[in-house]
């Protein structure tokens, strides 16, 4: 039995869209082709099925596209990491402890950070804040004082009181100073108040790393102080008497590093800047690494940009180790190690689900055995070149069809032949280059030209959910993410496709796909079957996509479904927000809706009264134009 007629099985499906290599443990194919999730990494037998999450979802009055959180996933993550820091720092023998950061700025929805403040807490896992707003949001989830606020971002006089005051609350908040300009303002503010704050400094390491980040480092970066600069704040802390306020050392190399080497690199410089500081007089505890632990997007464990050839056990280890083996050489205590690793910690907790609405297939129609005579000749060569096409012509016959097609619609631009002569044309191109792909299987090397020819046949599947909305890094910065089939898994997939979401926009589409050999511009996709839903889900999405979002085409927040996992593999819904109402997306955009149905019913009524319609078919249109108002802005089957 050949290859192909072997039964397909969710095995394969498994192998096909990678799903161990970028589940991290936490997805897999059940025997019924399901995918199923488990908030213990490998372990399934108490694992949830996907569709059954969706059908729970859609028996609650809610429609798709979804966006669904794993509440205990999220748990896992912080645990791991932290974990993992408590390890190395056990195994190789370091002096001092590590502590967590997680910057709101990833992922600065309320149930989140709830979320890690409430599994954190028993890690003294703290906050990120890089803006007046989100400070306030941290001052009012945290509870914890053992844990760190840390105080990154521009600073105006309101920003800082704000941190002097959760200072007074016996937060250990951290004022990093990234601009010279704030220094005067911190110490001003502080002496105003009475408060002896606990300050860092941001440092602009000469390190980069490679990524779709690496400006985040080095002396270009426009955040942090330069050496000379910090010697200056130095000076003046000494000049105010506040040198031993200067507690923590800060620097940010990127948000998503691949390669460990990078990595150690700047740990190693960062060490060095810490043991100055301390040599200058500085009473130095913390050192904070910033961001940077990356996420495995396409499961390669490479140093390609979206990967990482690194795990989070190893990363934890050459951290420690990094910073031992410098300040160990300086004869320095070792520091609090910081991180603010918000990435990974969010990443693989939520999850877009979303249905297919339609597709579109460049399948020709059957052709005759013979044009009629008084077929245009350009037309009757395209003909022949059909006819004529073997494997040893494949790249002359190729060339031809590109010839003859453009001099057919030259003729129809220049009124020659008819629109439906041109259709005929058109269909005798695409049928060869059909044929011409199932040939190019065959041969031993595929000639450059044709390396495009599978995408330029592939089907279009339409989406119900918008890229800019909802995978904003997928659309602006070409970030890739996992997108699967969430059921029939057990069935072959024998279409390939790119998707195209529901916005008016040719950007609006997803054509690169995660794949071993690095990035392809189709994926399986099964055919869709009559009256049936077929579902997808893009996964690793919890970090930066649910807040990056636009508003484009007035597509709005999705909604968002909050489940967690019990230990005996049911699950409960534990959160459940509606996404926006057509009404909410028009105020965003400085509608008011009352004034605009105050509009329409006029429109009605002069129509009632110009015998347009009646007064019941007014009721009725003004009727539908209030629900609409109130109706979800994605497709409602």
């Amino acid at each position: 039995m050949t290859h192909t007629l072997e039964r397909w099985t969710a095995e394969r499906s498994t192998e096909l869209y990678g799903v161990r290599e970028w589940g991290a443990g936490f997805f897999g194919v059940s025997d019924n082709g399901d995918l199923q999730v488990s908030a213990d990494p490998g372990h399934f037998d108490h694992a949830v099925s996907i569709p059954e999450i969706i059908a729970g979802i859609q028996e609650r009055g809610l429609g798709m596209p979804v966006l669904l959180r794993i509440e205990n996933i999220l748990d896992t993550q912080i645990s791991l990491l932290n974990e993992s820091f408590i390890s190395a720092i056990g195994s190789l023998g370091y002096r001092g402890s590590y502590l967590g950061a997680y910057p709101i700025k990833v992922n600065q929805q309320q149930q989140v950070v709830e979320a890690v403040t409430r599994h954190g807490k028993k890690y003294h896992h703290g906050l990120e804040a890089g803006s007046k707003a989100e400070l306030i949001a941290a001052m009012g989830m945290m509870r914890d004082t053992e844990a760190v606020l840390i105080c990154n971002g521009y600073k105006d006089e309101e920003f800082i009181d704000l941190g002097l005051h959760a200072t007074q609350l016996g937060f250990k908040c951290v004022l990093v100073v990234e601009m010279p300009s704030e220094l005067a303002l911190i110490i001003e503010r502080s002496k105003e108040k009475g408060v002896k704050p606990i300050l860092g400094v941001r440092v602009k390491l000469s390190a980069q790393a490679n990524g779709l980040w690496s400006e985040s480092g080095g002396d270009r970066s426009i955040f942090g102080l330069n050496a000379t600069q910090i010697i200056d704040v130095i000076d003046r802390l000494r000049e105010a008497e506040m040198l031993d306020c200067l507690q923590l050392l800060h620097y940010h190399l990127g948000s998503q590093i691949p390669n460990i080497r990078d990595i150690r690199g700047a740990v190693s410089e960062a060490s060095r800047v810490y043991a100055g500081l301390v040599g200058e007089g500085a009473n130095m505890r913390y050192l904070d690494l910033g961001g940077g632990l990356a996420v495995d997007y396409d499961g390669t464990q490479t140093n390609f940009m979206s990967s990482r050839n690194y795990s989070v056990n190893e990363y934890c280890v050459d951290v420690v180790e990094g910073v031992m083996t410098v300040l160990d050489e300086q004869e320095v205590d070792h520091p609090i190690i910081i991180t603010e690793s918000g990435r990974a910690v969010v990443a693989y907790y939520s999850m877009l689900l979303f249905n297919v609405l339609d597709a579109a297939h460049f399948e020709p129609e059957p052709l005759p055995e013979t044009l009629p005579e008084d077929t245009n000749i350009h037309i009757q060569h395209l003909f022949d070149a059909l006819k004529d096409l073997n494997l040893r012509n494949i790249q002359e016959c190729f060339n031809d069809i590109l010839y003859y097609r453009d001099e057919v619609r030259q003729a129809f631009s220049s009124g020659r032949i008819s629109f439906r002569e041109r259709a005929m044309g058109e269909n005798v191109f695409w049928e060869t280059i059909r044929r011409i792909a199932t040939l190019a299987k065959d041969l031993p090397t595929l000639p450059h030209e044709l390396e495009g020819i599978g995408h330029a046949l592939s089907d279009i599947y339409y989406c119900n959910f918008s890229v800019f909305q909802s995978l904003p890094d997928a659309w602006a910065i070409g970030q890739l993410f996992p997108i699967m089939p969430v059921h029939r898994l057990n069935e072959r997939p024998s279409r390939e496709g790119i998707l195209a979401d529901i916005t008016c926009d040719c950007d609006g589409k997803i054509d690169r796909f995660i794949d071993s050999q690095g990035v392809k511009k189709t994926m399986p996709l099964h055919v869709l079957k009559e009256n049936a839903e077929y579902y997808l889900g893009a996964f690793l999405v919890g970090a930066y996509q649910e807040t990056l979002g636009d508003l484009h085409n007035l597509l709005g927040d999705t909604n968002i479904v909050t489940v967690r996992i019990r230990d005996n593999g049911e699950f409960d819904f534990v959160g459940e927000m509606e996404g926006d109402t057509v009404e909410e997306i028009l105020s965003y955009v400085e509608y008011d809706t009352k004034y605009l149905l105050t509009r329409f019913r006029e429109t009605a009524e002069n129509a009632v009264r110009t015998g347009k319609i009646t007064p019941a078919q007014r009721r009725e249109i003004l009727q539908a134009y209030k629900t609409g108002l109130q109706g979800y802005t994605y497709f409602e089957r």
